[in-house]
């Protein structure tokens, strides 16, 4: 049944549905049918039994009867069960026996039988009666032939009108489905035209307010989803191809002005140092890319322990002193004592040295590092003293790629937000870019002090850097 096209699968139980529908009102009229002719048959016997009674009564010979429209017997029985009078010749008693006797002593009674020697079914009524001589039993019979071929009439005509009728509702059946699976048909007609060059396809929706609209409805949705998640991978396709191009060009450049004409030991030395600064950045770049990617499906691994805020926060700020001091510049940590987190501090510190770097390389004057205690969670920020974010900036921060125009005249790749915000995600958390009102930039953290669930990355999100 399952291989069969939805059309029959849709057909058939309505057939199926249809033929007991009209087998049972045939049933209906044929017995309604019947017993309406055999009540028409009992009356008109009974008619002509109380005529004959009468007859009989008044002394009258019961071989006179008026005609009948149904061939029919007529006796007169003696209690012995003799054939005293009889409208047929050569037809024996009609009652023998025990009949005979339950006939002598009851009131009028019918029953359906047949007569011996004579063909066919017939209905017989009995009615006890008293002659001049005695008590008699009169009897009188109707064939049920005419009946009988009328009801095998109106079965033939069933048969024929009840096929016919079925194949009409069939066919009709058949149609309703087809039209009411052509929407389901332009739509997957639509949906094999839609491909990877016609992102902005969408599936036509049906006028009616049925299943088959919100059906409709739903796979554009999902197609808009999947175009803006095809979009975003371009576009980060795009920008990593643009972030590579340019340490590349730097590589190619130093290695053949190197290559190109004898140079001194110093001119080789600061060839190889600049040829060392764009591979780390290349390297930094393919880790941030790799991570990234990790995150997209779902396998960036957390490894949560308990681990101070304070701890964690100084080794960052050790870390960057020295950079910090030959900018002109500190790191600093200002944290509540015994703050601690349920968080995989690796992560938590690769989140907290992007922040530093973007504000030593982008930021000025003294770099904080602070944490505070926040509702069921922990606050953790890193804030400068610098021109701080432009006022557009706030809601594309966490894109992939996405840097401040007065950025992008300091380098990076645009993936150091974006990896803060994917690692603060991980942990169930959130994380948040402002100013400051006295100047300078605020970058937060809020991660949960109890374990929670991180919630689901998706790959068309914003995940933004600077």
């Amino acid at each position: 049944m399952s291989r069969l096209p939805i059309r029959l699968r849709l057909t058939l139980p309505y057939a199926v549905v249809m033929a007991f529908v009209l087998a049972a009102m045939g049933l209906f009229v044929y017995v309604r049918v019947a017993d309406t002719l055999l009540r028409d048959v009992d009356q008109n016997l009974r008619a002509q039994a109380a005529e004959s009674a009468a007859r009989v009564a008044d002394g009258e010979s019961v071989l006179d009867p008026e005609p009948s429209p149904t061939p029919a017997i007529r006796q007169l029985l003696s209690p012995s069960g003799a054939v005293l009078a009889s409208t047929s010749r050569g037809v024996g008693p009609l009652l023998r026996g025990r009949d005979l006797a339950s006939a002598r002593r009851g009131s009028p009674e019918l029953r359906s039988g047949s007569i011996e020697g004579v063909a066919g079914k017939w209905r017989i009524l009995t009615r006890p009666v008293t002659l001049r001589s005695g008590p008699a039993t009169l009897v009188l019979a109707a064939s049920l032939d005419q009946r009988d071929r009328t009801l095998d009439r109106l079965v033939h005509e069933f048969v024929i009108g009840g096929l016919a009728a079925l194949l009409l509702a069939v066919g009709a059946g058949y149609a309703l489905a087809v039209g009411a699976l052509r929407p389901v048909e332009a739509m997957r007609r639509r949906a094999a035209a839609i491909t990877a060059q016609t992102p902005g396809s969408r599936l036509p929706v049906p006028p009616a307010k049925d299943d088959l609209s919100r059906l409709a409805r739903t796979l554009n949705d999902m197609l808009a989803r999947l175009a803006a998640a095809l979009e975003h991978e371009r576009r980060f396709v795009d920008d990593a191809s643009h972030e590579l191009r340019t340490p590349l060009a730097l590589l190619r450049t130093e290695v053949e002005i190197a290559l190109r004409q004898p140079r001194s030991r110093a001119e080789l030395e600061q060839s190889l140092r600049s040829v060392a600064e764009e591979t780390e950045r290349l390297s930094q770049l393919a880790e941030d890319l790799l991570l990234i990617a990790r995150s997209d499906n779902g396998e960036l691994p957390i490894r949560r322990e308990r681990v101070s805020a304070e701890e964690l926060m100084s080794t960052v700020a050790k870390r960057f002193a020295l950079r910090a001091l030959e900018q002109d510049s500190s790191v600093s940590v200002e944290a509540e004592p015994g703050t601690m987190l349920d968080a995989d501090g690796v992560r938590i510190e690769q989140a907290l040295g992007n922040l530093v770097e973007n504000a030593l390389m982008h930021g000025a004057g003294a770099v904080v590092l602070a944490a505070r205690v926040e509702g069921d969670g922990v606050e953790l920020s890193v804030s400068d003293e610098g021109p701080g974010f432009p006022p557009d900036f706030a809601e594309q921060a966490f894109d992939r790629f996405s840097r401040a125009d007065e950025a992008r005249s300091h380098g990076g790749s645009g993936l150091g937000l974006a990896i803060v915000d994917l690692i603060t995600r991980a942990h169930g958390g959130r994380a948040e870019v402002r100013n400051r009102e006295g100047g300078g930039a605020v970058v937060s953290l809020w991660l949960p002090t109890v374990a929670a669930e991180a919630k689901a990355v998706n790959p068309a999100a914003k995940l933004g850097a600077t």
